[in-house]
């Protein structure tokens, strides 16, 4: 008796249908994919941002006072270059760092040492924008006198007004703002904007920096019309324009888009209020921001 036996396998038609039917479903379905990862990285950086604002009401409401965007004090500070971030970690539940911070400034006040590698290197979650993949690991640099420097970043700068000179904004140089100096109202008064990391990863360093002048500026504070102030520091400037820069969109490897505020999202970027509220502001808002970047401008705004 004859056997009779089906060919149960797939031809070579066949499966290259198959092959163009899944790269068909693929292109469909990669960009929705992307479009969902992008949401839920926007929604995470606005919690942070929320985050943010928790902990910096929560140091005012233990000094009366905020922290200062970059503190110096002509050298008399105990932290000389800390920067805000810093110093509002111990209300972000990272005690342990600010306990680190305190012994290595007594230790040694240039951050820029060897005691202050362990922190100037750690990467704060809570300081970095998910969309931003550059800020998962601590940027590398050489250095002669000493062992590699690792450096982490933030993606959130303080806003200092207008640019770093006129000292209207709420967190500059030395700043030590109260809430009832804010006559604008707090719920139109910016406090804290997106800005990320310059493309040369050498602002926007989380733990402490110099800025332009040695006031912080472009490294944890920014104005919303600020200034190119560098000089003769070539590695920074790259022949950037003077400004004023204006909020806008910008680009990861272009670096003179260090001096404005703008983020990785599509459209605009996330900004915290004084009254602790967040908003994404897109880029259109840039004709309003100047108004909400000071905190008793007196200027009528309205934001939606």
């Amino acid at each position: 008796m004859r056997k009779r036996f089906s060919n149960q396998g797939f031809t070579l038609v066949e499966l290259l249908v198959l092959l163009g039917i899944i790269v068909l479903l693929m292109g469909l379905l990669l960009p929705a994919i992307q479009k969902v990862r992008a949401l839920m990285d926007r929604l995470t950086c606005a919690s942070q941002v929320r985050q943010l604002g928790v902990a910096l009401t929560a140091y005012h409401t233990q000094f009366g006072y905020l922290p200062a965007g970059c503190s110096y004090r002509d050298g008399l500070d105990p932290q000389p270059f800390a920067s805000w971030c810093l110093k509002i970690t111990p209300f972000l539940e990272h005690d342990e760092i600010w306990s680190m911070a305190i012994r290595a400034f007594q230790q040694e006040k240039n951050f820029k040492t060897p005691v202050h590698d362990a922190l100037l290197g750690r990467v704060v979650k809570e300081f970095t924008c998910p969309s931003d993949y550059r800020l998962r690991q601590p940027k590398i640099w050489g250095r002669l006198e000493a062992p590699l420097l690792r450096t982490a970043f933030t993606s959130y700068l303080g806003v200092n007004g207008i640019d770093q000179t006129t000292k209207d904004g709420m967190l500059y140089l030395d700043s030590k703002i109260r809430f009832r100096d804010v006559h604008d109202g707090l719920s139109h008064t910016l406090l804290v904007g997106e800005r990320p990391p310059s493309a040369l990863m050498n602002a926007g360093w989380w733990y402490a920096g110099q800025g332009m002048r040695d006031n912080g500026a472009g490294e944890m504070h920014l104005g919303v019309q600020e200034r190119n102030t560098y000089r003769t520091d070539y590695f920074y400037r790259l022949n950037c324009p003077d400004g004023p820069w204006e909020y806008g969109p910008g680009h990861l490897f272009v670096q003179c888009h260090m001096f404005h505020f703008w983020s990785v999202h599509q459209g605009g970027a996330h900004f915290l209020m004084a009254d602790g509220s967040v908003h994404f502001l897109h880029y259109s808002a840039k004709t309003v921001l100047p108004a909400l970047a000071t905190r008793a401008g007196g200027e009528p705004i309205h934001l939606d």
